[in-house]
This record gives structure tokens, sequence and C-alpha cells, in this order.
């Protein structure tokens, strides 16, 4: 007998389907899975079977989907710094449904576990009866399964948002979800799960294509840059590759009927023609016209060789490229950089750092930038590539803690086919290599595996590397900019970081001070707010009616707030409240997330509480004679304070939650870990 939901329940349990048409659309949707949940053998009352893949076999899948788990770990990263604190807990799935990572509130990981919600585990319809990732995958469509929507009553505890991610080609290659308990459905999660999907699609999209001629459009020009901008792929020859969702839906053609259309036939333009427009565009943006007749902007972006031209332009070009052999005026990113004049924004400590660093740009002395997590270690790292003679060549972020370690060589130093499991055919180009010619940004460089230290000071003292598999040496010329919210004296100290790469990498040192430190919180916000808007440039400063002010109450809200994410806490949270507050004037209280209201309701109480002892006191018994027993010890102290939550004990101690991970592993082998 088939279980067909309650149509009446299904309207109920959906509060983000705002229409007649969509609650019906839902429960259809939930009716069908549940007939395929039926025909799979499954029966509601019965326990589902926990069968997690072994170690070596999760370990196999994660290398066979190493582009995605690459890009999508800073994604989730991210995507939980807004939903920390929720009872819920965000999954990355390959396409077959199996978990390869997760992370979020350890009290919610702890009651997922049991129901194996874990990595290793397959959450399909055929194992799982319908769940959000299994009728997602099965759908191809964002799916939301919500209490009682689950086939099977052990899941019906949960509430399930989840989005399919597609390679560059339209093949589903895994899914995104988040999962909490369903007494806290929240109806803009769904609405968070594709914009994260998405910014893990345009990631595989340039990654993919960037070798290709990239163009970004879009009939707005202050939406390039953003999520829902265009982006279309051809050969230089004019060859259509490929192009994400938005950019099908604004041309009006799928993947497969653009197959059949070259660039001259989309836009009307030889790529020549392309070329000659882009050398002479004002701020790099170009004005083409779609098949519709539709008007847009686009910025082209090629890093290949000018030797790469399509015959015929060679000649026409040659005189027109920079040091890295692109034409000039083709943008090398997806849109400008910052310079450092911009980020002047009136707060005297960053002037102060901007000051130094005017003063090595160009003289090929290593820059190392401190502070916390979020302070815009990155976006200086930007602007002072901007700024130097290297501007012309490819700026390449490389996050040292956010690759797993097992691929993180592979990641820098490329590799050749068949170097280890699941490589690419013809291997893979590592970050240093793409980097030629340009700035090289080693983020959290101090949780870099001890093992790589010495393979990278060779490669910065030697300029030249060696890709795994292959004993063949490559010459390069990189600039490079290292960041950490580490100590990395101490790491010297304790024997977990190199001395003599740190002296390779210690030119100038400078430290970006917190938001909370910073007396232009008022100019960083409003500027965060026009460029999640799309302005950029020159003119992002200038009013614009579409932008919601953020009204006085709640930057007063914001001047007394701890900011422990810095800027990349407010920006995730005026991105939110943006949308929000989309077709309103101001940005007010109700627009924000009920975390950071709660996080600004607990401060207050912690603030009006009577003094209490210190919550964190490192454990009785032998003293630590060595620093690293010490920060052991306050590492699994603190974990111990927080109640065993990861998350909040990270956010204590400035580090990331995988290094807490770590620290606590390394900790069971030191002999005065504590009990």
């Amino acid at each position: 007998m088939t279980i067909q939901p309650d149509p009446a329940r299904a309207r109920a349990d959906a509060p983000d389907a705002p229409t007649h048409a969509g609650q019906h659309e839902r429960a259809e949707l939930i009716a069908q899975a549940h007939q395929r949940s039926e025909s799979y053998g499954l029966r509601p009352y019965e326990s589902p079977g926990f069968c997690p893949v072994l170690q070596s076999e999760l370990k196999t899948r994660i290398e066979r989907s190493q582009s995605l788990f690459t890009y999508a770990l800073p994604v989730m990263e991210t995507l939980h710094d807004q939903i920390v604190d929720t009872q819920s807990m965000i999954v990355l799935t390959d396409a077959d449904g199996l978990i390869l990572h997760a992370m979020g509130d350890d009290d919610f990981l702890a009651r997922a576990d049991k129901i194996s919600l874990r990595p290793g585990s397959e959450w399909s319809e055929a194992r799982r009866g319908t769940n959000a990732i299994g009728t997602a995958l099965a759908e191809n469509r964002a799916t939301l399964v919500h209490g009682a929507d689950h086939y099977l009553e052990a899941n019906q505890f949960l509430t399930c948002s989840c989005m399919p991610i597609l390679d560059p080609y339209g093949k589903t290659v895994g899914a995104l979800d988040v999962t909490g308990d369903q007494r806290g459905f929240h109806k803009h999660t769904m609405a968070l799960v594709r914009m994260s999907a998405q910014m893990i699609e345009n990631q595989l999209f340039g990654n993919a294509f960037r070798d290709m001629v990239c163009i970004r459009f879009h009939s707005r020009a202050e939406f390039l840059g953003t999520l829902v901008e265009g982006i279309v792929s051809f050969t230089p020859g004019g060859r259509f590759l490929s192009a994400n969702r938005s950019g099908q839906f604004q041309l009006g053609l799928s993947n497969g009927a653009l197959q059949a259309h070259t660039f001259s036939s989309l836009f009307g333009l030889s790529m020549s023609q392309l070329f000659d427009a882009a050398r002479a565009a004002h701020a790099g943006i170009v004005q083409l016209h779609l098949p519709s007749g539709v008007k847009v902007s686009a910025r082209v972006e090629w890093k290949t060789p000018a030797a790469a031209l399509p015959s015929g332009t060679e000649a026409r070009h040659a005189g027109a490229s920079g040091a890295s052999g692109m034409p000039r005026g083709l943008a090398a990113g997806p849109a400008p950089s910052p310079g450092l004049d911009e980020l002047d924004t009136g707060d005297a400590q960053i002037r102060a750092v901007i000051g130094k660093l005017r003063k090595v740009i160009g003289k090929d002395i290593p820059v190392m930038v401190l502070g916390e997590t979020g302070t815009g270690k990155e976006l200086m790292a930007r602007a002072i590539h901007a700024d130097s003679g290297r501007r012309a060549g490819p700026f390449i972020a490389v996050n040292c803690a956010s690759i797993p370690e097992n691929l993180i060589e592979s990641e820098l130093f490329g590799y050749e086919e068949g170097a280890f499991t699941g490589a690419r055919k013809k291997g893979g180009i590592g970050k240093m290599l793409l980097a030629n010619g340009g700035t090289l940004f080693l983020d959290e460089i101090g949780d870099m595996p001890l093992h790589l230290q010495g393979r990278l000071l060779r490669a910065l003292q030697e300029r030249a590397v060696s890709p795994l598999g292959s004993s063949k040496v490559i010459h390069i010329d990189v600039s490079v900019v290292c960041a950490t919210n580490r100590n990395l004296r101490d790491l010297v100290a304790s024997g977990q970081f190199r001395e003599d790469l740190y002296y390779r990498l210690n030119g100038l040192v400078v430290r970006l001070p917190a938001l909370r430190e910073r007396s232009d919180l008022d100019v960083v916000a409003g500027k965060l707010l026009r460029q999640d808007h799309g302005g950029s440039g020159p003119g992002a400063d200038s009013a614009d009616n579409n932008v919601p002010r953020i009204s006085d109450a709640v930057m007063a809200l914001f001047r007394r707030y701890h900011w422990p994410g810095n800027i990349r806490q407010l920006g995730n949270l005026l991105r939110t409240a943006r949308l929000m507050a989309e077709g309103e004037a101001e940005i007010t209280e109700e627009h924000l997330p009920d975390d950071f209201l709660d996080d600004l309701r607990e401060a207050q109480a912690q603030a009006t509480a009577p003094a209490a002892a210190p919550a964190v006191a490192l454990a009785q018994g032998p003293q630590p004679t060595r620093l690293a027993e010490v920060e052991a010890m306050a590492i699994v102290a603190t974990v111990k304070a927080h109640n065993g939550n990861i998350s909040a004990a990270a956010k204590a101690l400035g580090i990331s939650r995988n290094t807490v991970y770590r620290k606590m592993e390394e900790a069971r082998g030191l002999p005065h870990q504590g009990s």
C-alpha cells in the first residue's frame, strides 16, 4: 500500500511555499518520492540499515570528487558561520548520495550520528527513502523535505534543504544539504543552500575553463561579479564550450542547444572584434547583444598566452600583450580587485598598514599578514597584487587549512597522470604553477602539514616545482603573500613550523585589527552592502536607490556587537539582511538573522551578570614542559569548558575547527594532556 502524504500537512510544513500552485507541486513531488521509496522495498516503520563504507573507500570517493570537495569546503565553512548554533548541520555528498563531509553543531551531530547521517553513509532514496538528499538527486532539483515528509519514521525529526551541484557540463556531481531539527525550521535556509551551491558551481566552472575565453555578463552592469551573473566559455577560436545556470537562463538556451552555436552566432561578433572591444573598453566592461536582442554588460577573461590567439589575430594583439601574454584590457579575474587606496576607509591602524605595504611592493620582499579569522587578509593580499607590477598576472589563493591533508600536496605542486588513485587523466596543474607571473597567496600558512613545509621552502628558494609523479622541474616566477591567525613563533618553538621557512616568508609582517577595534565600522558596512549588490569601482560609493540603507538602530546594534567572525561575518550578515529587506528602504532589526540577535542578547546578559571565575583552567597534575603540551592542554580544556562544542571552542581560541580536531588528536599522544 502506497503512503500518500496529506496535502494539508504538506501546506502547513512548507512555509516557504508562496502560492497554492507551489504547495500543490511540492505535495506531488513528495507523493512521487514516497511511491519510489515503496518500490525499493522500504517500509515506513522499519529501522533503516546502517552500512557506512570503510574509511579506505571513503578516501577513494573523496579523491574521485577532488574538485568538488576542494571548492565546497570553504563555502561550507561560510555557510556554517551563518547557521551556527541552530541545531543543524551541513552535508556534502557525491552524485550517489554518499556523504563526503559534514560539519555542524556538535550536539546535533551526535543526534545525526544515531541515524548514520555522517561521512561514509549513503542517503539515496533507495537506501533511506524520501529525504532531501536522495530526492533532490532523483529529481535533479532543489528539494525541501520537512518532518513527516520523510518516508522513514526514524528520520521524521529532521528538516532538510538540499540543492544538487552540477559540473560545468550540466552533469550532477553531488549535493549540498542543510539538515536540522524540524522544530527549528527556518524559511530562509533553502535560499542560503541555493546560493552556496551556486557558488560551488561557479568555482568549478572557473576551474574547468581557466585556460579558455570566459565571458561574464548580465543585463545590469552592477550584477557583474555576483552570483547571478551569466558565465559562458569558448575556445579562442570561438567554439562554444559551456554556460553556467544563469548564463543558460539569460541566453534562453540549454547547454545542449548551445552546442550548435559559436561566439559569433550568439553575439554577432568575431573573436577578434571581441578582443578589440575589450582592449578599448572603459573599466574592462564591453557591451554585447544576446540573440534575444537584450543588451548586456560583459567582462572578458582569458589567461592563455598570446601565441594561442585564433588565426589572423596574433599579429594584431602581439603589441598589446602584457607580461603575462594576455591582451591588455581583458580582465584577469572575475572583477578587478580593489587597490590599497580603496581599503583605506578611515581607520588609523589600516592606514598605517597600507603605508608600510607601499614601501615594499615590487621589491621582491615576502609579506605576511596577521589577524583574526575574517579580518580581510585575502582582500589585503589582492590589493597588494592589484597595486604591484604583477597586476596583469594571475592571483592564486590557497587555503592551507581547508584542503584535506592528503590532497594539499597535489593541489599546491600539481601531479602527473596516475600519481594517485582518482587522479585526473592528463594530470593536474598545481597552484604554484598557476600563479606563475603573478602572486601566490598562502592563507592559514600555520596549518600547512610539517612534511610539506620543506618542499615549499625548496620551491620558493629554487623558484621551481616538480609535480607529483614527475621528475621534470618547472621554473616559476611568483610573488608570495602569506596570512595566518596563529602565532608562528610559538609554532616554530614547539617544532610544528620550520624555522627556515618562517624566516623565508617573514619579510614584512603587518597585523590587521579586528573589526571591533576599528573606528570605521559605518564605512565598512556601507561598502560591503553596496559590493554585495554589485557596486564596485570608483562609483561604488554613489547612492543607489535599489540598495536599502542600514537603519540607525541596526548600526547601534552593530557597534555593540563583538564580531567574532569580523568582516567576513559582517558581509554574510548583510548579504542575508539585504535579501530579507528586498523592496524596502531600510534594513531593520526584523531583517537580521536570529543567531546574530541571540548572540547580542547573550552578550548583554553576560555583561550584566556578576563576575565569575575563569571558565578554562589547565588540568591538575604534572605541569607541561614543552610549548606543544601547553597548547594541547589549553585546547582540550577550552573544548571541555564549552561542553564539547568544537565550533564554540574554535571561535574562543581564534583558530579553525579543523585545527582544533587535529590538535586534540595530537594531544592524545602527549604525556601531559590532562584527563
